[in-house]
């Protein structure tokens, strides 16, 4: 009966470093995400911004930043959001899904695969700063896109990318879609080779052509990776700033339509203006919260993640 006591007293006392090991891991979330997080949200009820050298507040408001928020141009300014991340992330992921299937096809034969792998991925090496002022200077006016349409005579005059609708948010859309395409690749590719070979020589013996093999086997065999791709993807566009601000010079140029939340967001910041700068965190806070749980309540409905 001792001995017994003895070893029970010994698994417990081992238990006890588990939580040790991951305790740092808890006290760097709360003091570097938590706590900010909870002083965005209280701040965003309060009137606290600098006018000048003084500074007013914090007063609380209640819910008047929100108001005035909804008020003003923020629903523009998530339409233009959305816009940039849903024409960047539909090619993106219809790129990423062919070139996975093809790379991880054994039939196809393709030689040099380690080759393409590295060059697809190169792009997401690149700062956005870099990428971003890589585009504005090849589709300026008086850059090398439009003088090559000149001189082979398809355009009269340069083409003005950045001063129409179309041409701005076309090229932000092209540049997330280059820097991004690559690591979906990777992961779809890591996706499709984890699904067990027996299903597809399974599907060849039945007579399963390729694209059958691709709706029926592969993609419903890879819907845990493509959800994870969906949902940081969604994040990554929601959260979406360096490329649109160096591109447009922080204007959203032409007439704020390609004027990001954290562009919004950012103009605050730099304005000193702390109410309304939490209140627009909170809200994107929100917005990101409710779709990543739409997008895993969707991803499961038969509730097999229960």
């Amino acid at each position: 009966m001792k001995e017994n006591k003895t070893k029970k007293y010994k698994r417990d006392k081992h238990g006890v470093w588990g939580y040790v090991f991951i305790l740092p891991f808890f006290l760097a979330f709360a003091i570097f995400q938590l706590i900010p997080l909870a002083s965005t949200v209280y701040y965003s009820f309060f009137e606290y911004y600098k006018d000048g050298l003084d500074i007013v507040g914090p007063k609380f408001v209640g819910l008047r930043n929100y108001i005035e928020l909804f008020g003003a141009d923020l629903p523009k300014y998530m339409g233009n959001t959305f816009v940039l991340w849903i024409v960047g992330f539909i090619p993106q992921i219809i790129v990423s899904l062919i070139l996975a299937a093809w790379f991880t096809d054994e039939r196809l034969k393709i030689k040099g695969k380690q080759f393409f792998k590295v060059v697809i991925y190169m792009p997401n090496l690149i700062m956005a700063s870099a990428f971003s002022m890589l585009f504005f200077a090849l589709f300026s006016d008086i850059g090398p896109i439009n003088s090559f349409l000149q001189s082979i005579g398809l355009i009269k005059s340069p083409i003005r990318f950045l001063s129409s609708v179309v041409g701005a948010r076309g090229l932000i859309a092209l540049m997330n879609f280059l820097m991004w395409f690559g690591n979906t690749t990777i992961l779809l590719m890591a996706a499709v080779m984890g699904i067990s070979p027996s299903l597809f020589e399974a599907a060849q013996l039945d007579g399963c052509n390729h694209r059958q093999i691709f709706f029926k086997i592969t993609l419903p065999s890879i819907r845990p990776i493509l959800v994870y791709v969906f949902i940081t993807s969604m994040i990554g566009g929601l959260q979406m700033f360096d490329v649109p601000q160096i591109l447009t010079g922080g204007s959203g140029s032409p007439n704020r339509t390609t004027t990001t939340m954290i562009m919004f967001l950012n103009n605050h910041l730099y304005s000193k203006n702390n109410g309304m700068a939490g209140a627009v965190s909170v809200v994107l806070f929100v917005i990101c919260a409710i779709l990543c749980l739409a997008v895993y309540k969707t991803s499961d409905p038969a509730g097999e993640n229960k």
